[in-house]
């Protein structure tokens, strides 16, 4: 065993549990409950070391819990052997393992015959629909982290072939409000400098994608001092980009002029053939979205001789016109694949509403139709009342008039 390896996993597992307060106070709800004891858990999440606390979560709350990877460029080795070693927890990851292991990794969670997923992707959630048919019927529910994953799952939903209820945790406002806009604000850029060692101010940034992701990737990119462009496909959320002060541009004309590129869509072949045709040179190109497709792989190995690395995570395409181009992470999340992902404090509100969403299952999937369900309110509020809480601070409440007024459509001005 790597003991050096260990030791920094095992701070690194420290650190994140000495700022996860409010899931500490979630897992103490969950232990006294005893709601999720006895309770088989397979993950397919990050794994590192905020990912690591949830599963230490709810292990200690009494569940049986396997991890494996949603991502073959995500995972941090040494979180991974301190969880096996010091915490008890069944991983199955490595970074960088090849696509077969990625899979067989997946298949290894599955054995464990769970009662519930959690899910990054959903791509736990597809090999049940898929090559593990035979493990519905024992499959109760689901959690959803990603904006990807849940567009995934609405579509399977839509079709009639979703066939377990899943709580999409993702559109807790808990989670979408901060994880995707502060934490991918921030670990983008982490992931981004760790990377590449270059400067941001006065650079030409385009970002694909306004959503909440976008959002906070263009305001941190405009705090680092950037001419930052957008591109959407959304009409309103172009307006909006618009109306926040950015650029907006089809990206046939921004990437003529874009010094950086960050895609943070969803969606698959933002960057592609096309755009590297016209793309100036020595443009460089990240993406902080879900898979590896939003910039084109395939179409730069078709414009472009086969990439030279350059520095530890970045790739070199030398384009036939000429021209080149820097690919960063192999064109995967590189807030992870170069970086330690989202703070440790958003994580920690994140996974407070995964941890309670998998007890809301626990309890009520008997109940629960075969479809992407909301977090309830509650929970959101549940989780912000703690956070305010540690964060020490206090608000106003409505005084029984004002919750009148409010609740009478008669009551006068």
């Amino acid at each position: 065993m790597d003991r050096e390896l260990l030791l920094k996993g095992s701070r690194r597992l420290g650190w994140a549990e000495a700022h996860m307060s409010v899931l500490r106070e979630i897992g103490e709800r969950l232990e006294k409950n005893e709601s999720l004891r006895g309770v088989k858990v397979g993950m397919a999440l990050h794994v590192e070391a905020k990912t690591g606390m949830l599963a230490v979560t709810l292990a200690k709350a009494g569940a049986k819990v396997r991890l494996a990877s949603c991502n073959p460029l995500s995972t941090d080795d040494s979180v991974s052997l301190a969880l096996k070693e010091e915490r008890g927890i069944e991983v199955y990851a490595r970074r960088g393992e090849s696509n077969t292991e990625y899979y067989e990794n997946l298949n290894s969670v599955l054995d464990m015959r769970p009662d519930f997923v959690i899910d990054d992707g959903a791509d736990l959630i597809t090999m049940l629909h898929t090559v593990r048919r035979e493990q519905l019927e024992e499959i109760k529910g689901g959690n959803e982290e990603t904006t990807t994953g849940v567009i995934r799952l609405k579509a399977m939903a839509r079709d009639g072939k979703l066939k377990f209820p899943v709580m999409a945790v993702n559109d807790a406002r808990m989670k979408y409000l901060f994880d995707n806009r502060y934490g991918t604000g921030q670990s983008t850029f982490d992931g981004f400098m760790n990377a590449t060692n270059l400067l941001i101010a006065g650079k030409e940034l385009v970002v694909a994608g306004y959503g909440w992701c976008g959002r906070g990737v263009a305001m941190r990119a405009k705090g680092l001092g950037a001419n930052v462009i957008v591109t959407e496909v959304d009409p309103i959320r172009a307006i909006e980009a618009k109306l926040d002060g950015f650029q907006v541009l089809p990206m046939m004309q921004a990437v003529r002029q874009a010094d950086i590129i960050i895609t943070v869509t969803g969606c698959k072949d933002v960057v592609r053939k096309e755009h590297l045709s016209v793309i100036k040179d020595g443009c460089v190109l990240g993406n902080s979205g879900h898979f590896d497709n939003e910039i084109s792989k395939k179409a730069l190995e078709e414009v472009a001789a086969p990439p030279v690395r350059v520095r530890e995570q970045v790739e070199r395409y030398d384009l036939t016109n000429g021209r080149k181009v820097y690919l960063i992470s192999e064109g995967r999340l590189m807030n992870l694949a170069s970086g330690q992902g989202h703070p440790v404090e958003i994580m920690d509100m994140s996974f407070s509403i995964q941890a309670l969403s998998l007890e809301h299952l626990v309890r009520n999937h008997a109940s629960m139709a075969p479809n992407v369900h909301s977090v309830p309110p509650e929970m959101d509020e549940l989780v912000a009342r703690i956070k305010l809480k540690t964060m020490g601070l206090s608000i106003d409440e409505l005084t029984p008039t004002q919750k009148k007024y409010l609740d009478d459509w008669q009551e006068g001005t």
